[in-house]
């Protein structure tokens, strides 16, 4: 199968991803799995691309890794997209930090939603996540985490093609 897209991810912290992870644990322990990609640190999506931008965006993440430092994020509340097959947390929007993230990106992206910064916990059927739902908002509780790094993707299979640390 040949790769169809790149996506580039803002990665949380560590501290943040035993907070998310302990979300997810609580979930398989009530036999949510989801179909969401495993192996991925829980991240916020913030543009694809076509595949053969990959040398590209390459290039810009470790551009933007040195224009811009960590970003706290205040992850406030969770969601679903229409439809209900994802679940999801959020952070608070400050349009001096993710968001200005976001906009510095100036590889032509491949985008066919618009942007919802997000961190995915849970895909499946929507009936599964709705029965899901309550596990999560039991146990969910706002947090102030960071962003630490890019992290650059193919998508299916996954390969990950590249990392870099946000300046501190």
């Amino acid at each position: 199968m040949a790769e169809e897209f790149l996506t580039l991810m803002a990665d949380f912290d560590d501290k943040s991803q035993l907070i998310m992870s302990g979300w997810y644990d609580k979930l398989q322990a009530q036999g949510f799995t989801g179909v969401q990609t495993q192996g991925l640190p829980f991240h916020v999506s913030m543009a694809s691309f076509s595949v053969d931008k990959e040398q590209e965006v390459v290039e810009e993440m470790k551009e933007l890794a040195k224009r811009f430092s960590e970003i706290p994020v205040h992850v406030s509340h969770i969601g679903l997209f229409a439809g209900g097959r994802i679940l999801y947390a959020a952070p608070d929007m400050k349009p001096a930090d993710l968001l200005g993230l976001r906009q510095a990106i100036k590889t032509e992206t491949n985008e066919r939603f618009p942007w919802t910064p997000h961190a995915t916990i849970l895909i499946d059927d929507a009936k599964t996540v709705q029965k899901a739902l309550p596990t999560l908002v039991e146990h969910f509780q706002p947090f102030m985490g960071r962003i630490t790094k890019l992290h650059l993707c193919a998508f299916w299979p996954t390969r990950e093609i590249a990392t870099v640390m946000l300046s501190k």
